[in-house]
């Protein structure tokens, strides 16, 4: 479920499928406050993040109607996608380094370790700047945008991404989905088994829900029956809301319709690593909404 991506890719239209139940009626848009800081930040580089609202479908209270395995294959990338373009401000211009305070700028200050005070300064510029030269971010213009603060809580995070116990500890597999880092792993016990990666989780309006899930329903050849397009690799744990690939950047400025959404290459990966009636556990708000 995508709401900005990376160029779009040409579609195999699929079969006649059942139609889905209808989903409830849309949620009011967002108050300004909400999406004007979002709305006003555009990849840093051209050509890069076109739209691709048709790929983003609404989210379903009632699960999808068609039976597993309908459809066709879904494409396949063309080409690896760069997840590293930062988002800037329309008037970013092309400094070197920014005087412009991010919307991710508190807490990439204390990932960073620099002084935290959430006001970009020119040492917090300096340091962040290094740190997407160092991680291969681009622009690298010390812009803490959705791209680096992603970077850098997966990066915090990888040595151990329970550390604050958030996921329970059980005898049984549990996919774990911080929605407070926009990042998810898999557990059974207090072995990782699926090691934790970026996510994008539901915008303002059309929230991941949070709580026990279980995967109820698989198809890696899922389409969706509302745009027909791809949902590839979708696992389905709460009504419509699934983990499911997408073909553009996780890290967007806002999120999907509800969907946990992964890379195409960590999708197909988390689906050899899930089985239907594995559970989820879902906590935690989206940053930004």
């Amino acid at each position: 479920m995508l709401l900005v991506a990376a160029a779009a890719l040409p579609l195999t239209p699929a079969p006649a499928l059942a139609e889905p139940a209808p989903p409830p009626p849309a949620a009011a848009p967002a108050p300004a406050s909400q999406t004007s800081a979002a709305d006003d930040l555009v990849p840093g580089l051209p050509g890069v993040g076109q739209p691709e609202y048709p790929m983003d479908t609404p989210d379903q209270v009632l699960p999808p109607l068609q039976q597993e395995g309908a459809g066709v294959p879904v494409p396949e990338p063309k080409a690896p996608v760069d997840e590293l373009v930062e988002y800037l401000p329309r008037n970013a211009g092309a400094a070197a380094c920014t005087t412009l305070t991010g919307p991710h700028q508190r807490r990439v200050e204390q990932l960073l370790k620099l002084k935290v005070d959430g006001k970009q300064s020119a040492a917090d510029c300096k340091a962040i700047r290094a740190f997407q030269v160092r991680e291969k971010i681009k622009p690298a213009q010390g812009y803490a945008g959705p791209v680096t603060w992603a970077r850098a809580e997966l990066l915090a995070a990888r040595k151990n991404p329970n550390a604050a116990g958030k996921c329970p500890v059980t005898t049984y597999t549990v996919a774990c989905v911080d929605l407070n880092r926009e990042l998810m792993w898999v557990q059974k016990g207090k072995k990782v088994t699926f090691a934790v990666v970026n996510i994008r989780s539901g915008r303002p309006g059309y929230r991941t829900r949070t709580g026990w899930k279980k995967i109820y329903w698989r198809n890696k050849d899922h389409w969706s029956t509302i745009y027909n397009t791809p949902m590839p690799y979708a696992q389905f744990f709460d009504g419509g809301q699934a983990f499911h690939a997408v073909y553009g950047q996780l890290a967007t400025p806002t999120g999907s319709r509800g969907c946990v959404n992964l890379s195409h290459a960590h999708a197909k990966k988390l689906w050899d690593v899930l089985r239907k009636g594995d559970r989820v556990y879902i906590w935690g708000k989206r940053p930004g909404g």
